[in-house]
């Protein structure tokens, strides 16, 4: 078992816990946390990029886990959605996490800038989209709209990760009509079962960190409470301000990815 202490730097571990604390704060309102924490992690000297993922995973199931327990004691999102999407978005991420072991997400990447743009207009021309629930659906399609959002976006999260929070927050309030701050709610509960998902198929190969994955853990928890607790006390529109903020950071950083890959 590999902690990743081994030639790690005072000033690392401080840069790690600090990222892992943002990046649970961030998760914990809208996601997109990994634009955070994955970058640090990179940073650690010697670490491999399938550690870095499989590291951040371990990280960011903490800091999920613990903004999920909080906004069901303080929101009570509906568990007949929310439990169905996680189990196929468990499913879903693991799909994602194969497929990314063979195939370069730079091929997706473009894709996804592209639906990121689409989303960040269609928030900002839509003022009061999400600030009251409205169910779109009802019955049975209802769960199979659910479900569906969860094994498209917890593939995605798989395959490439960041924002996926962000991607199931925007899902459940445009497709599905819930508010802001209940989607976030039930992304949490989501966004937990698609690491968990991505986990288990970095477990057997042997790339987790746990040293790293276990202290940023605790710090993503620690960012994670207050995050969900900021959100549940500022409501919807707060919700939406940061979900708007992060959308934007994660078309920056795909964009520059996306020109680096096409310019090397």
């Amino acid at each position: 078992m590999i902690s990743g202490f081994e030639s790690i730097q005072l000033g690392t571990i401080i840069m790690i816990v600090v990222a892992g604390f943002a990046a649970g704060w961030v998760d914990a309102v809208v996601g997109g946390g990994g634009l955070i924490q994955l970058p640090a992690l990179l940073l650690v000297p010697g670490i491999a990029p399938v550690q870095a993922l499989a590291t951040n995973k371990m990280g960011s199931i903490f800091g999920t886990a613990t903004s999920a327990t909080t906004y069901y004691r303080r929101v009570g999102p509906d568990l007949k959605t929310a439990i169905p999407m996680a189990v196929i978005a468990l499913a879903g991420s693991f799909g994602g996490a194969v497929l990314a072991a063979n195939l370069p997400a730079s091929v997706f990447k473009p894709i996804i800038v592209v639906a990121l743009i689409a989303v960040a207009v269609f928030t900002a021309l839509r003022p009061n989209a999400g600030e009251l629930t409205a169910l779109r659906h009802q019955g049975h399609r209802h769960y199979v709209v659910a479900c569906a959002i969860g094994a498209v976006i917890g593939f995605y999260d798989g395959l490439i990760g960041p924002g996926t929070g962000s991607f199931l927050v925007i899902a459940l309030v445009s497709a599905m009509g819930y508010a802001f701050l209940e989607a976030s709610a039930k992304a949490k509960i989501v966004n937990m079962a698609t690491n968990a998902g991505a986990l288990l198929f970095f477990l057997p190969h042997g790339s987790l960190l746990w040293g790293i994955g276990i202290m940023l853990g605790l710090a993503n928890m620690a960012g994670g409470y207050l995050g969900a607790r900021t959100a549940v006390k500022k409501g919807s529109r707060f919700v939406r301000l940061v979900f708007l903020i992060v959308v934007a950071a994660l078309i920056i950083k795909l964009g520059i990815d996306v020109w680096n890959d096409y310019s090397a």
